[in-house]
C-alpha cells in the first residue's frame, strides 16, 4: 500500500515545532487542541517515528522530530509553489502595527508569516495606534495590531502589557529637579497616558528627547538621557523600573488587539499564524 503525506498535516506539525504547543497551533489553524493531536498522532504512525515530546510545560521536537522539520518545509513550499501557479502578482497581506505593541514579537512574527504564508507578500507599516487605526478604517490596511483606543470595540485581544517608568541603572534625577521625559510625540497614545499620570500626581516633567520610533526612545533611556514609560515586555536588559524608587504613579496595563477584515482564505490562515504567535512569544517574555 502506498503512504503519502497530508498537507494539512504538515501544516499542523509545522506549526506546533514553531508554537511549541498543540494549542496554540490549533489557533492558529482554527481548530481544535484534539484535532492537531491526532494529526501528529497520524503522522507520526506514518512515518514510524516519534516527531515531538509532550510536557505540561512545552512541546519539544525529539531529535527525528528536529530532522524532519526541513523536509516538511520543503514540501509546504513545493506545495503552495504549485498552487500559485502562472498567478501574475503574489496578493498582499497589508498589516499595520503600532510602535509601542511591536516589541521583541517582530522577528518572530515575520519570520512565521512568512515560513507558513510565502504564497503571500508581506507589506508593514509601524506607526501610532491612532494612525494605523484610521488606515485601517480607511481601507489601507488588512489588519492591525495596536494598543486599545478608548471606548472602540470589537478586535481579538493578543496580550495585556503593564507599563513602568524604565531608565538606565546610572540615570540620576536630581531633587527639585523637572523629571526628564523620552517619549514619542503626540499623537502617541503611551506619551498621552505617561503625561496625564504625571499631571494629576502634580510631578513637574520636561520632555528632554522626543524620538521617531520607540527604537530611538529606548535607544535615549539606555544613553541616561531622561526616563522612558514602556512596556515591560519591550524595555530591553539595561533598563530598570525607577518607578517604586521615586514614587511615580503607576502607568497601569493596555490591552494589545488585532483588528481583520478580510476574508480570503490565505489570509486568514496567515493571520490565525501571527496570532498565535503574538501570544507565545509575548507569554514568554
Amino acid at each position: 500500500m502506498t503512504t503519502t503525506l497530508d498537507i494539512d498535516t504538515m501544516q499542523a506539525f509545522l506549526l506546533v515545532a514553531e508554537l511549541q504547543g498543540f494549542t496554540r497551533a490549533a489557533e492558529a489553524l482554527g481548530t481544535t487542541q484534539a484535532a492537531i493531536s491526532m494529526k501528529l498522532q497520524r503522522l507520526e504512525t506514518v512515518l514510524g517515528k516519534r516527531l515531538v515530546e509532550r510536557s505540561p510545560r512545552a512541546v519539544r521536537l525529539t531529535a527525528d522530530g528536529a530532522a524532519f522539520l526541513h523536509h516538511a518545509r520543503a514540501l509546504i513550499e513545493v506545495h503552495d509553489r504549485a498552487l500559485s501557479g502562472e498567478k501574475p502578482a503574489r496578493q498582499q497581506l497589508t498589516l499595520g502595527i503600532s510602535d509601542h505593541a511591536a516589541g521583541p514579537e517582530l522577528v518572530p512574527l515575520l519570520e512565521r508569516l512568512h515560513a507558513m504564508a510565502s504564497q503571500l507578500a508581506l507589506a508593514v507599516t509601524i506607526g501610532f495606534s491612532r494612525e494605523m487605526l484610521d488606515a485601517y478604517d480607511a481601507g489601507e490596511l488588512d489588519a492591525v495590531i495596536v494598543r486599545q483606543e478608548g471606548s472602540r470595540r470589537g478586535g481579538e485581544k493578543l496580550t495585556e502589557d503593564e507599563f513602568g517608568w524604565f531608565a538606565a541603572k546610572r540615570f540620576v534625577w536630581p531633587r527639585g529637579d523637572a523629571l526628564p521625559l523620552a517619549a514619542l510625540a503626540p499623537p502617541c497614545g503611551v506619551r498621552a497616558l505617561a503625561v496625564r499620570a504625571l499631571d494629576k500626581a502634580g510631578i513637574a516633567w520636561t520632555e528632554s528627547f522626543i524620538g521617531g520610533g520607540v527604537t530611538a526612545v529606548v535607544s535615549a533611556a539606555l544613553a541616561g538621557l531622561a526616563v522612558a514609560p514602556l512596556v515591560r515586555r519591550i524595555a530591553p536588559p539595561g533598563l530598570i523600573d525607577i518607578g517604586p524608587t521615586h514614587k511615580l504613579p503607576r502607568l497601569g496595563a493596555s490591552k494589545v488587539m488585532l483588528h481583520s477584515k478580510v476574508s480570503d482564505p490565505a489570509k486568514l490562515a496567515a493571520l490565525r499564524t501571527l496570532a498565535a504567535t503574538f501570544r507565545s512569544v509575548a507569554a514568554a517574555t
